[in-house]
């Protein structure tokens, strides 16, 4: 149990003293480009999934006559 507990707080060490942080300004910038480009792959997902599926569809069409 004490490994543990000195496991967390040498994480909690870390995190303060050594890990350097974005400033305000640019975790707000990040977040916005990863929201984007987010939406942008999620459209991107939804009309290769949209094409497969007319695609299939219009095989099983033309396979059943």
């Amino acid at each position: 149990m004490a490994g543990i507990v000195n496991y967390i707080k040498e994480s909690f060490g870390e995190l303060k003293n050594n890990v350097s942080w974005p400033t305000w300004a640019e975790a707000q910038s990040l977040t916005v480009l990863v929201a984007v480009f987010s939406i942008i792959f999620s459209l991107a997902i939804w009309g290769v999934d949209t094409v497969f599926s007319k695609v299939i569809a219009t095989y099983f069409q033309w396979i059943n006559g």
